[in-house]
């Protein structure tokens, strides 16, 4: 039988359950997956608690890499045994197998593993379109990041540093530093004992930075902003700490600032672009140029001591559940 990680109902780790799932034949259009390994991210809790609201009883995890074992009728881009990885809607990557749309299928190159594409694809495409689509950045640029030593920061940076950006960091603790400064972040600041905004305009000669690439949301608002230059980018891409309350007259004050509160999926929806952002960071990876850090693994029947690491913060680089 197949297994699954389901919920019934929102709330904390412990609704997280592990069922028996009945798996048929994938329709027009679909494929039946067997998975290998399944991204844990962070946004996975915005739907366990309830922020991002999903119909019930409900599958979770966005992210996961396999082999396809069927394809349905009109499925042409991958085929039977095919290895592929994916991130986006429908929930339900935390399972053994599935049937899913095969639009949003990514073939693996011979160069990246699944446990790799699971622990990259959310986090390393991501990274690819702050990097890339988001704002016009070039070489010399100077910009600030929060969790620095997370998933996406790690690639981030190192993203960066081939660039030629300069990134300035956030983090909590020296340990986290250490891992931030081994992939390519230039700048630490300890957000919880430094004033961040003086820390940033002490580091750029009082200017400030263009951009701002926030993850964590209430918490941090208010220094992002007090950190960037006049016309400066708010980049909103996470809300771990909470849905930031952003007054319009509060950009005004801080330099007739920009805010954006972007979300992978509108950036990979066309498959030209979805390829074309994917293909570059597969090159890198497969380069070497950039390395992917699976710091935790775990089994999916672990899901529930999984989240409660990951919401504590006791999680570094990247994490993935094996099967």
């Amino acid at each position: 039988m197949a297994h699954a990680i389901r919920f019934h109902e929102a709330g904390g780790p412990d609704v997280l359950k592990w069922e028996e799932v009945t798996v048929g034949d994938p329709g027009p259009d679909e494929v039946r997956i067997r998975h290998v390994a399944v991204g844990l991210n962070f946004a996975d809790t915005y739907f366990r608690t309830g922020l991002y609201p999903a119909p019930l009883p409900a599958g979770l995890g966005v992210e996961a890499s396999g082999v396809i074992e069927a394809v349905g009728e009109n499925v042409t881009h991958v085929a039977e045994g095919d290895r592929v990885t994916y991130t986006g809607s429908p929930l339900g990557a935390y399972s053994t197998e599935r049937v899913m749309p095969a639009d949003s299928l990514i073939k693996l190159p011979d160069g990246i593993d699944c446990e790799t594409a699971a622990a990259m694809t959310m986090r390393g495409l991501t990274s690819s379109y702050l990097l890339r689509r988001i704002h016009p950045l070039k070489a010399g640029d100077t910009v600030l990041l929060h969790a620095a030593a997370g998933g996406v920061g790690l690639i981030f940076s190192q993203w960066a540093k081939l660039l030629g950006i300069t990134v300035i960091g956030t983090v909590s603790s020296e340990e986290k530093a250490e891992i931030a400064r081994a992939h390519g972040c230039d700048h630490i600041i300890y957000y919880r004992r430094e004033n961040v905004a003086e820390r940033v305009r002490e580091l750029t000669d009082g200017k400030g930075v263009p951009v701002v690439f926030d993850s964590i949301g209430k918490d941090t608002v208010a220094g992002s902003m007090a950190s960037l230059q006049r016309r400066g980018l708010l980049v909103c891409f996470g809300t771990a700490s909470g849905v930031p309350p952003l007054d319009a007259m509060k950009l005004a004050i801080h330099g007739s600032l920009f805010v954006t509160r972007p979300a992978l999926a509108d950036y990979i929806a066309e498959p030209a672009e979805r390829a074309a952002l994917a293909g570059e960071l597969f090159g890198h990876v497969a380069a070497g140029r950039i390395k992917i850090e699976i710091n935790q693994r775990y089994t999916l029947q672990d899901a529930v001591h999984a989240h409660r690491e990951m919401e504590a913060g006791r999680t570094t680089g990247s994490s993935i559940f094996v099967l």
